[in-house]
């Protein structure tokens, strides 16, 4: 039995995950929520002073936003739609039988008007984008969202739907850019708040196909991205539970978010996996948060 599935069966023995019957789709325990309840209070208390304005999205977006955002051309290996029985009684009944002998029954289902969140800020661009122009000095965001990758794994650190904590940055370059160095260089005192060995390091987003082979090498090239890397399922490819993001003016030019001046907002975001962070703290720590240390539970309990 490998270490992905080992760990993944003590989580579920302990109640901590359960079970659906789909690879990286969980039900999570009071005590796996208590910790992700915890974390994120700590990330409150680090970040909350910055003054960003809070904002929840659904797990779902509008899929015209969703098409605009250019996903598919990068990740369409990694979306998610939604779909639904559009047919009339006729076609009901069809769709029943197949469900009786075992048939595809999915097959007249019609995509609707939305799609499965992919990431925590792709809702918020075309949101901010229709206020006008940003305000001097730029605009700080504070979302959270389950989002959905078609991943499916055994590694309880790669899950098909997660929650993703957010702080996005808009303005100039300097200003993204230093936001996004501010958040690398807390992390380090967060991490060692509670007791995780961690190490950040350059990396690239899963780009799909041999165009996105070129995609990669350009953001590992002008370090456009960086994750934080925790031992989990493996020490030898250690699992990304943060990324560091600086979008040049990508995402300002693709929705018309633009600075007082009339050019174009620059954005950066870091982004917290949140089960991938409970994960980690079960993982090191053990899998009763009781018998954790005590400078660790004083970190997130108080």
């Amino acid at each position: 039995m490998d270490i992905q599935t080992s760990f993944l069966d003590l989580l579920f023995e302990s109640g901590l995950l359960i079970d659906t019957g789909v690879d990286g789709l969980y039900g999570r325990s009071a005590q796996f929520e208590d910790v992700i309840a915890a974390f994120e209070r700590l990330i409150d208390r680090f970040g909350g002073a910055d003054g960003a304005e809070v904002i929840r999205f659904p797990s779902g977006m509008n899929r015209a936003f969703f098409e605009t955002s250019g996903y598919m051309k990068s990740f369409p290996q990694l979306a998610g739609t939604v779909h639904s029985f559009c047919g009339n009684e006729l076609d009901h009944m069809s769709l029943l039988k197949c469900m009786e002998v075992g048939e595809d029954w999915t097959k007249d289902q019609e995509a609707t008007d939305i799609v499965l969140t992919p990431a925590a800020c792709y809702p918020l661009y075309p949101t901010v984008a229709k206020r006008g122009p940003l305000p001097e000095g730029g605009a700080l965001f504070d979302l959270q969202s389950y989002c959905f990758r078609h991943e499916p794994s055994k590694d309880p650190a790669r899950q098909q739907l997660f929650r993703m904590r957010e702080y996005v940055c808009m303005g100039t370059d300097k200003h993204v850019t230093d936001f996004r160095q501010s958040w690398m260089d807390r992390v380090a005192e967060m991490m060692k708040a509670v007791g995780l060995e961690v190490t950040i390091d350059v990396a690239n987003d899963p780009f799909f196909g041999r165009a996105g082979k070129m995609l990669a090498n350009n953001q590992r090239d002008q370090k456009l991205k960086f994750e934080l890397l925790i031992p989990i399922t493996s020490t030898a490819k250690p699992t990304a539970c943060m990324s560091f993001n600086y979008h040049q003016d990508a995402f300002g030019a693709k929705w018309g978010l633009n600075l007082e001046d009339g050019s174009v907002a620059h954005t950066a975001c870091v982004g917290f996996g949140l089960e991938r962070i409970a994960l980690a703290l079960l993982h090191h720590h053990g899998l009763d948060t009781v018998d954790w240390p005590e400078s660790v539970r004083k970190a997130l309990w108080g």
